[in-house]
Formats: structure tokens, sequence, C-alpha cells
């Protein structure tokens, strides 16, 4: 059976946890993995700017002995100039892969229906689930303790600012997965939506975490092993920068805020950061951030999944 990794419950919470673990080993031995030895291609397919995802991708592939091929989404056009399902067969008839920076979630579906190899989502206006597998790695050998990716479930990630965007469901979903109580803080006209949120209560009934999705800063921050936010305004979003220091600033992660969560609570945004807006400067380089180690995480994260994928596919 092909597998896919287009959303973060794609993932069982045994199988993340397989993920997790081989990530922990490929970071303290980064040749340990070779699945793409010949080399075999991975199209890596760019639509929305990037940094950390063309980086991680290309360098992970690398790694595993492949060839990351690049691909320019605005030059391809993907379902503007050829379908999506036609683009999807010519390209899976010569790569071992598919990554996917794009925009809708149903045109990395649609991909994953007929490409005919295994598609990763390397981020949709939906999810971020890559992103997210990188975070928990994170959490894990940050206050996972002795047990590394086993401390995860009964941890609490508090997330603070647009509930609606893709990184707030991602945690939603995955960090229920791993059997974290995951709690949301956002305004009211920034809310998760509801499908995801219910998926994600329904995955916590099983791994023993639970979900809150809630307007008050203090009431999910409080106690909080990890605590992480984002840019207030997501690519392709046009709300102008007053119109969201309006609607999130009453969400913005600063000391007085880090200070109700645990006292060795770490502190994650998946980057770039805006200092001032969404998070204070002396919060985002102080002792308690681990922001550059999520970054490199991104690293460890998706060779594990790439490899754990094509074993399976």
């Amino acid at each position: 059976m092909m597998r896919h990794f287009l959303r973060d419950d794609d993932l069982t919470p045994d199988e993340q946890r397989e993920v997790l673990e081989l990530a922990l080993r490929l970071k303290a031995d980064r040749f340990a993995a070779r699945p793409l030895e010949g080399p075999r291609a991975v199209a890596v397919l760019l639509d929305k700017p990037t940094l950390r995802t063309q980086l991680s991708f290309a360098v992970g592939i690398a790694e595993l002995g492949g060839y990351p091929m690049l691909v320019d989404g605005k030059l391809a056009q993907i379902g503007v100039r050829e379908s999506i399902s036609d683009t999807a067969k010519v390209i899976g008839r010569q790569v071992a892969a598919v990554v996917w920076r794009t925009y809708d979630q149903s045109r990395i579906d649609e991909m994953a229906a007929h490409a005919g190899v295994p598609v990763v989502n390397a981020l949709t206006d939906q999810f971020h689930p890559c992103q997210v597998l990188a975070d928990l790695l994170t959490i894990a050998e940050h206050v996972g303790g002795a047990d590394g990716v086993g401390g995860l479930p009964g941890r609490t990630l508090a997330y603070l600012g647009d509930g609606s965007n893709n990184m707030a469901h991602s945690y939603l979903l995955g960090g229920a997965t791993a059997g974290l109580h995951v709690r949301i803080a956002t305004p009211a006209q920034r809310m998760p939506l509801p499908h995801v949120v219910a998926r994600a209560e329904e995955i916590a009934a099983v791994t023993g975490g639970s979900v809150l999705v809630t307007e008050s800063v203090n009431e999910a921050v409080a106690g909080a092993d990890a605590v992480a936010t984002d840019t207030w305004v997501s690519m392709g979003d046009e709300t102008s920068t007053d119109k969201a220091e309006a609607l999130f600033s009453a969400f913005r992660l600063d000391a007085a805020v880090l200070a109700q969560a645990a006292p060795d609570a770490v502190v994650l945004h998946c980057l770039p950061a805006y200092r001032g807006m969404e998070v204070t400067a002396d919060v985002l380089d102080g002792p308690q951030s681990v922001v550059f180690d999520e970054a490199e995480n991104r690293l460890h994260a998706q060779k594990a999944l790439l490899t754990w994928l094509l074993e399976r596919s």
C-alpha cells in the first residue's frame, strides 16, 4: 500500500513514534540510512517562498543518498498550464517520492491520488506536518528527559496566535497523536477549523492527550512544557500589519507570558519570526528558546519520514 504524509494524522501514534525515534538515530549518525542510494531522485516542488523547507529537504535527500530535484512552482505552474493529475503521472514515473510546498490542501491530495509514489506535505494553507514532526522531536530532546520520545505523552504544548492557520491545525493533530495536552489560545475571529478540532479530540481520546481551544492566554500557558507561536500574518493572508496588531496583540509571547509556563519550558517558533510582533526579542533570543534546534530538526525529522515512507511503499 502506498503511504503518504499529507497531514499529521496520516501517521498513527505508534508510527509517529517510530519516525521520531528514527529521527533521533539519524541525528546521531547522519548517514545511517541510505534508502535513496543510486542516486534516486526526489521531486521537491516549491510554490511558496522558502528557506528551511528547501534547505532541509535538499540536504536531507542528499544525505539519504538521493538527488533533490528542485522545481520552481511559478515556472512549472502546476494546475495552471497542466492539470495536477497529469503532472503527477509524469513526475511519479521518474522519482522515488514527491515533496510539495503549495497552497490549498486539495492540491496535494490530488497529487497523491495520481503520483504512484509517496507524497509529502511540505506545507499547505491548512497543515504544516513536517514542521510539527520537527517540533515534537525538539520537545522530546529538551523536556522528554531520559525517555526522549517516550517522554512526550502527558506533556503540555501551548500555542498562541492565529488558531486558524496551518501551524495551529498541525499542532492539534500532531500533538494529540503524540499524547500531548494541546492548548490553542486565539481570538474568537481566528478559531481552528471545527473538523480539525474534532479529529484532534478523537485522537486524544485514544492517546491520553487532550485538546483545549481558548481565548485566554493564561489558561493556555499555565504550567506548559512548551510554548509556541507563529507569525500573525501567514503567506497569502491579506491581513494588514495594523489589523494583525489589533487582533493578536493580547496573544504576544513575552517574558510575563512565558513566566506562567513550567520553569523549564521551551519556546518554539517555526520561523521566520518578527521580533516585537508575535514574540519579543528577549524571549526569542533568550535561554528558553530552542528555535534553531527546531529549525535543524526539520532535517532529521524529514530524513526519518522519507526513510519510513519509502520502506513501506
